[in-house]
């Protein structure tokens, strides 16, 4: 059985997870690749998703339910500071169902991830939004974030990065 997580939304809940969940994250992550107009960009499958998020528990995950319906999630693991000397948690990916937006259900989704944040003494709380994504940069600036316009994302995958790691 599922820990049901009470939210501030009548009908809203919360709950971690469990390895049943693998298809609809799967297709949760397939729903943020589509609003985002990157399909080609997803390889995760049913099977990669399992390895590290049940057997690898490399991050975890919280699924959003409105009356029952498994309506949204959020993908997240910690990382550290070393300015702060603590954990950060991260945000990979929020996601709610176009037909559910603009009830308040992502804000309450993002304020559970701030409490989870702060519960486990994380020093912070960071994630990355796409330069055009409008709706989301105001979702998160009128929450009190603020970018980080002096940093710049750097990535290695693919080939790079199996080319650099065979040279150690």
């Amino acid at each position: 059985m599922h820990e049901v997580i009470d939210t501030n939304i009548e009908n809203f809940k919360l709950r971690f997870a469990c390895e049943g969940d693998i298809p609809l994250i799967l297709s949760f992550i397939k729903g943020i690749a589509a609003y985002e107009n990157m399909e080609a960009e997803v390889v995760a499958t049913e099977e990669t998703l399992m390895d590290s998020l049940f057997k690898r528990k490399v991050a975890e995950t919280i699924i959003g339910e409105y009356d029952g319906e498994p309506v949204g999630f959020v993908v997240f693991f910690y990382n550290f500071s070393t300015f702060v000397g603590r954990p950060g948690l991260y945000i990979e990916d929020i996601y709610v169902k176009p037909h559910m937006r603009g009830k308040g259900l992502g804000k309450e989704m993002f304020t559970f991830m701030a409490k989870l944040a702060v519960d486990k003494n994380c020093g912070r709380m960071d994630w990355v939004c796409l330069d055009w994504n409008e709706p989301s940069i105001k979702f998160y600036k009128n929450m009190g974030a603020v970018p980080m316009d002096e940093w710049t994302i750097y990535r290695l995958h693919g080939d790079s990065l199996r080319a650099l790691a065979k040279k150690f």
